[in-house]
């Protein structure tokens, strides 16, 4: 047995459920605030009591954030049921004749994808590898599944320093809580960066050929026919099924509606992203990017009826991300409210100069990202510190960010939270895919450092 074989071995017996992750994390966290932070002085409650009221105070705080990350990952999955997405992965298939190959496609088409948006790159990997599985099952193929699973996944490692990534463009919107500090910083030095496009195309490479040398090492022991049942994800026509459509319900199926109320909205979006550019500013924010999928979806789906079927389908794989979100906007409640952050973070600060800080705020970002899976929370805790430390030791503020970003995806490798839509999908299990992300994670950690190093 080769050491890739016993470590996917060992790591499926020891990794839990995902909520059962959140709710370690968060007992966890408790106790590390207990042993590292002051009880404040402003109460005379006990610490373990402020602690507690600190979780229950963030459950709270990111319900704003949370509902943009479920549209984007709704409205991304609504894309990647859309005929044009479908189209694309059935053509893909035709060259999916082993696990390598699979793993290869899968892994760089999800890449690519997640660049341009992470909650379309997440679902179309995990369509994708499900229809892989759907392919291998009628044509007798052996496959490894969870391998393929696991590329469906590797996009997590590029969304950040993509064209959603949150916190570089949170600090490219005019206002943003920290531009008194850093001011408003044009995604030309963070996402389109010379560092940033380096590092992204490093991992187009070096992901899918690691992908594919594995898939040559390894063989599944998750028999395929026990996941993949007769009927896989397909999506729809848009066109009614033995009813009878009467009145103004005739609307819903009429592609007349999607094209001009989508095509619409598209108009006005790259009027109005045009109209900003004109100005020298820049429009690629959570808003503008949300409202962008909303008219696609629309727009490529071309009835009414269509496009909610496609919603129906989509919200039912978010369910575990809205669930589990309130668990670890409370574990950022403890490390915002409790100074565990400042600690954490301070450490860093402490041991860094000019030259090693980026790297060091990419290490810290990358464990935070463990107990704050979310890109844009992470950045609120965060940003602060990293800001005036950077403002301090006259290092690169965009650099900064990017280390940010870079650890924040990386640990996604090894944190299941943004894997729930794929597991649902694909009907794998988080210990099915982890082994293999945790490998994926090794490879991004010399990239990133290179890339940090270097630039």
């Amino acid at each position: 047995m080769s050491f890739s074989e016993k470590f996917v071995r060992v790591a499926r017996k020891i990794l839990p459920s995902p909520f059962t992750i959140a709710l370690l994390l968060t007992v966890f966290t408790g106790i590390i605030a207990l042993l590292f932070t002051e009880a404040k002085t402003d109460t005379n409650e006990a610490h373990l009591l402020q602690i507690i009221g600190f979780w229950e105070k963030g459950l709270w705080e990111l319900l704003k954030f949370t509902m943009q990350m479920m549209l984007i990952l709704v409205l991304g999955h609504v894309l990647a049921l859309s005929k044009p997405f479908n189209t694309l992965i059935n053509k893909a298939l035709r060259f999916c004749t082993n696990t390598a190959i699979a793993a290869f496609l899968v892994s760089f088409l999800t890449m690519s994808v997640a660049f341009l948006n992470w909650g379309l790159g997440l679902i179309f990997g995990a369509v994708f590898a499900r229809k892989v599985g759907e392919y291998a099952v009628e044509n007798r193929i052996d496959l490894n599944y969870p391998l393929i699973g696991a590329a469906g996944y590797s996009g997590l490692m590029v969304w950040h320093g993509g064209l959603s990534g949150s916190a570089p463009l949170k600090i490219a919107e005019a206002g943003h809580f920290l531009e008194a500090k850093m001011g408003v910083i044009p995604t030309s030095e963070t996402i389109f960066s010379a560092m940033n496009l380096f590092a992204t195309a490093l991992l187009l490479l070096l992901v899918p050929m690691a992908m594919y040398f594995l898939a040559k090492r390894t063989q599944t022991t998750v028999p395929l026919s026990q996941i993949i049942p007769p009927n896989g994800i397909k999506a729809s026509n848009g066109s009614p099924l033995h009813k009878k459509i009467e009145g103004a319900e005739q609307l819903d199926y009429l592609p007349v509606m999607g094209f001009l109320f989508g095509g619409g909205m598209l108009l006005f979006g790259l009027y109005k992203g045009f109209m900003t550019w004109q100005v020298g500013g820049t429009i690629l924010n959570l808003n503008y990017i949300i409202y962008m999928l909303f008219a696609l979806g629309i727009f490529l789906h071309k009835t009414i009826h269509h496009f909610l079927s496609a919603v129906n389908k989509a919200i039912v794989g978010s369910s575990g991300i809205l669930i589990q979100f309130p668990l670890y906007a409370g574990i950022m409640g403890i490390m915002k409210y409790s100074g565990l952050i400042t600690v954490f973070s301070g450490f860093f600060v402490h041991i860094a100069n000019e030259f090693t800080f980026p790297f060091f705020t990419f290490l810290s970002a990358g464990i935070v990202n463990v107990f704050v899976p979310s890109g844009g929370g992470q950045w609120a805790v965060q940003g602060p510190i990293i800001a005036e430390a950077a403002q301090q030791l006259g290092v690169s503020m965009p650099k900064c960010v990017m280390a940010l970003a870079y650890g924040d995806q990386l640990t996604n490798m090894m944190q299941p939270f943004w894997a729930l839509p794929l597991l649902g999908i694909t009907g794998l299990k988080a210990k099915h895919i982890l082994p293999y992300t945790l490998l994926l994670m090794l490879i991004g950690i010399g990239i990133f450092s290179l890339a940090l190093l270097l630039f």
